[in-house]
């Protein structure tokens, strides 16, 4: 082998040495970014309970924070928690005192042992009247017609304003093809959908309080010229048939079965200030009730809620990556002191993180942002974000799109201290593969050494070697 040759070979073994030493010291960055990022999701967060229930979830009712899930997105029959979309689409489009009309196709509702409080074709009772014989005694007739009084006399009409609502409120699995919750294959919902609803129904006044009510009346009617006496069946608000499962600090919610569903049941509790929707679905007697004290007990003891107006300096410790280029003066900024965050006890609000959505609030200008607060991975929190300074472009959210919530102004901040940085690392990473390069170029150099001092010696050229002649026999 030539000397050209071996010198290109050394050559080659250099460059594939410092590919694989540079390719080690990329591996090396990107781990410790995993590792980082692991070390930051590994977060406490209670989970030391079970349910019996095939399907449940708490959440938080005023941040939708969820505190707990089981199965939270499988579909499942839900029976008559339906009427919690039922009240509210109807509480959201009517007025109390409309007068409503059953039907044929209503009262027929009530056949077949399904729950009912009796009404006769034609008769006429209130909006609210209805709404207390739906949600109290969960009567399929009233579902009807109050579908049908705010459809428009088209229960088609109604059945697709619930099916939007569900939309709008964030449901992904839902889809109800009647008002009152009776077996269809095409209507279902999940846990997860449930809860949403019910923090809709539970921030809607009138309906909470419906919902909350022991007993209520109804007036003798048309058809009726006694009293209807109602009873709310729900066990952990009112003492009907059972006072075993009554729970301090209930506020309502909503009972379910049918063959197929199973026991379903929305519940409501508060307790310190922190209000949680509860639901369970597919479960067996009694374990809908039991699940759900187990559930509230848990979460009451194990979280609570803070109010975003004492967090001091909550944006002093953020990365501008959270928060974005909120101007040149973070004092412009606060936030809505009705915003909350739901933490563990043991979880000091120090360990919040904040980031930042740009928007636009035609009601409020001031509103420039949506504030999400987060630990670990979970959200925990929302508020809005306000802007205190005048003018049109004022906005703090630059090198953003005005139809997306931002200024329109290109902005450049640079972060000198973030740029030394990086000069510093590059010039450090070029000395260090300098020294390499030389000393793994000083190691070749004395392995050559070696193996050519340790090699036996072989002349440079052929040594010929002479013939010798074959003697042949005299001849005589």
């Amino acid at each position: 082998m030539s000397k050209t040759k071996k010198q290109k070979n050394r050559d080659v073994m250099k460059r594939v040495i410092c590919l694989i030493l540079a390719l080690a010291m990329i591996l090396t960055i990107l781990l410790s970014t995993v590792i980082a990022m692991a070390a930051e999701s590994e977060t406490f967060w209670p989970s030391g309970i079970s349910v019996g229930s095939q399907s449940a979830i708490v959440i938080e009712a005023s941040t939708g924070t969820v505190l707990y899930e089981k199965n939270a997105d499988e579909v499942h029959y839900p029976a008559s928690i339906t009427k919690i979309l039922t009240g509210l689409v109807a509480v959201e489009n009517s007025q109390m005192d409309e007068e409503v009309t059953f039907s044929r196709d209503a009262v027929a509702q009530s056949r077949g042992g399904t729950s009912s409080i009796a009404r006769d074709v034609d008769e006429v009772m209130t909006m609210e009247q209805c709404l207390y014989g739906m949600m109290l005694e969960s009567a399929n007739e009233c579902a009807y017609a109050i579908g049908e009084h705010v459809g428009g006399g088209d229960i088609n009409v109604f059945l697709q304003m619930m099916n939007d609502k569900a939309k709008e409120l964030g449901c992904t699995n839902t889809h109800f093809v009647n008002p009152n919750g009776l077996p269809s294959e095409d209507h279902y919902t999940s846990a997860r959908d449930m809860a949403l609803i019910g923090q809709a129904a539970l921030n809607n006044e009138t309906l909470a309080q419906i919902m909350a009510t022991k007993t209520y009346q109804i007036p003798p009617t048309n058809k009726h010229t006694e009293i209807t006496p109602l009873n709310n069946h729900h066990a952990m608000l009112n003492f009907y048939k059972t006072s075993k499962y009554l729970y301090d600090g209930c506020l309502g919610g909503k009972t379910g079965y049918t063959d197929a569903a199973r026991n379903t049941l929305v519940t409501f509790a508060e307790r310190d200030g922190m209000k949680l929707v509860c639901v369970v679905m597919c479960a067996e007697k009694p374990y809908h009730y039991e699940d759900t004290t187990n559930l509230f007990d848990y979460c009451f003891a194990n979280f609570k809620v803070e109010d975003v107006s004492n967090l001091e300096n909550l944006f002093s410790n953020q990365s501008e990556d959270s928060i974005g280029v909120l101007a040149e003066n973070i004092d412009l900024i606060e936030t809505k002191v009705t915003g909350n965050v739901v933490l563990p006890k043991t979880v000091d609000t120090s360990e919040v993180r904040v980031s930042v959505e740009p928007t636009k609030n035609e009601k409020d200008p001031s509103i420039v942002g949506r504030v999400i607060y987060t630990y670990g991975n979970r959200q925990v929190g929302v508020g809005d974000l306000m802007f205190t300074g005048a003018g049109e472009y004022n906005y703090p959210f630059y090198n953003i799109d005005e139809e997306k919530g931002g200024s329109g102004i290109a902005y450049y901040k640079l972060n000198f201290v973030f740029v030394i940085e990086i000069i510093l690392a590059v010039i450090l990473g070029i000395a260090v593969l300098f020294l390499l390069f030389k000393s793994i170029d000083r190691l070749i150099s004395k392995a050559y050494r070696f193996r050519a001092s340790h090699k036996r010696y072989q002349p440079k050229y052929k040594t010929i070697k002479r013939k010798k002649r074959r003697r042949g026999k005299r001849r005589r």
